[in-house]
């Protein structure tokens, strides 16, 4: 596979995914090195679902090192992260972003990028893999509820000015307790007062979003009670 090398980012001509390439080359990959390819051909987004990835989206893995304690609740951070990244950029839309938990960026209601968080741990340390689909110039038709930058920005950034600036947020953030960023993680949670139905080992319950507690759980409310969930995934929502 012809892959190039800068001093930070190796584009591939082509793979299957971007995560899945750099988990296997995880040990000659260093911190804040960048794995990005024009033509990938197997996304995968969470619990295994496949990630669309026409011409016009724009995949990358970022890796990074972590400590074990900085694992918990890190898809927030870095969903935190493209935030800025893209609001960095497009400025006409900051502020208007949001965080749908764990690993969407969402905006007027309609997916914009996706996130996948996956790691490796060694002794008392971790590297992260940080999966980053972003729509930039159209989506599928088949991809129902997204949305791309072309749609809410009269100048799409290039795809270097994206990446440069991913990886510069992921790294100013990487350091970061969750607990330090919760506020505005909060104030970015698309899901908090919407009604939505959710699915946790295999059951689906139906409740209203109640926020994101210090351990980066989803909080859902029911009628006599608040739950918190650290894994699941959210089936639909309503404002």
């Amino acid at each position: 596979m012809d892959e190039a090398r800068s001093s930070w980012l190796i584009e591939l001509e082509r793979c299957d995914s971007t995560n899945t390439w750099a988990l296997e080359q995880l040990s000659r990959l260093n911190h804040g090195d960048v794995v990005f390819t024009r033509n990938q051909t197997a996304g995968r987004g969470q619990f295994d679902r496949v990630w669309m990835s026409s011409p016009g989206v724009l995949t990358a893995s970022f890796v990074l090192d972590l400590s074990i304690a900085q694992l918990s609740g890190f898809s927030l951070i870095a969903g935190l992260a493209v935030i800025h990244a893209i609001e960095t950029l497009v400025i006409e839309q900051r502020g208007r972003l949001r965080l749908k938990w764990t690993n969407d960026v969402f905006i007027e209601g309609r997916k914009l990028a996706g996130i996948l968080c996956e790691s490796r741990v060694r002794s008392d340390q971790a590297q992260m893999i940080v999966g980053i689909g972003i729509n930039c110039e159209g989506v599928p038709e088949s991809v129902q509820g997204a949305i791309s930058l072309e749609q809410i920005s009269a100048s799409v950034p290039g795809q270097q000015a994206l990446l440069e600036q991913l990886r510069y947020c992921l790294l100013q953030l990487c350091d970061r307790a969750l607990v330090e960023v919760l506020p505005e993680i909060r104030a970015r949670d698309v899901l908090l007062g919407t009604a939505i139905v959710f699915e946790s080992a295999g059951e689906q319950v139906a409740g209203q979003g109640a926020g994101i507690d210090e351990e980066g759980r989803l909080l859902i409310r029911f009628t006599d009670s608040v739950k918190a969930y650290r894994s699941g995934r959210v089936i639909s929502l309503t404002s």
